[in-house]
């Protein structure tokens, strides 16, 4: 007899999350930030003490995208920091593994992704100038970590990643944090945004 394959995960909070059909009831932010925060970005590949983790990532792409974009209110602050929450399950690939991939994981990171967004509040599918503005700011922070931390040229970031303002530039740096440090201040971030987010 042949067992069933498991699709699914259980989570630190106790919560057992389907893959196949991910729902809000099972998203819970002390899972994501945690995952997030044990996550390497750039497969491990950077400079420090500490891996530069995803939810490192997540506070910079939300930073940037809060200053380039200050009259947007905090649905969309909060979406930007969520961006790359459902990589709590799935794991943080670079772009060349996700293209040998295609379209199972886009289908996977879509499913999930709904159901985080449903879980805070958020529309399933964001408003395509909000979701162009965080991919903008994705490209800003990568193109940062990847000279700042990852051994990048300057020639190379800028051929795939988007050169930021010198603005921006001068007042984000990258932190690289141990993963329990990184991991409060996500989840501090998403408390605080879920708080004014209640208060529109």
């Amino acid at each position: 007899m042949v067992k069933p394959k498991r699709a699914w995960q259980r989570m630190l909070s106790g919560r057992r999350l389907d893959l196949l059909d991910p729902t809000p009831m099972d998203i819970e932010l002390d899972d994501i930030a945690h995952g997030l925060a044990f996550l390497s970005r750039w497969n491990g590949q950077t400079q420090g003490e500490y891996g530069y983790s995803v939810a490192e990532h997540s506070l910079l792409v939300e930073a940037i995208f809060s200053r380039l974009n200050p009259r947007f209110d905090s649905r969309w602050q909060l979406a930007a920091l969520l961006h790359d929450a459902p990589e709590y399950v799935i794991g943080d690939m670079i772009s060349p593994v996700k293209a040998t991939i295609g379209s199972d994981y886009d289908a996977l990171d879509e499913r999930l992704a709904i159901a985080i967004h449903r879980r805070f509040g958020l529309p399933a599918t964001l408003p395509k100038r909000v979701k162009a503005q965080i991919k903008r700011a994705d490209l800003t922070s990568a193109w940062i970590e990847a000279v700042d931390i990852a051994g990048f040229s300057l020639a190379e970031a800028n051929r795939y990643f988007l050169h930021p303002n010198s603005d921006i530039r001068s007042r984000l740096t990258i932190r690289s944090r141990p993963p329990i440090e990184a991991r409060r201040a996500f989840v501090d971030r998403c408390n605080e945004l879920l708080q004014k987010k209640c208060a529109m």
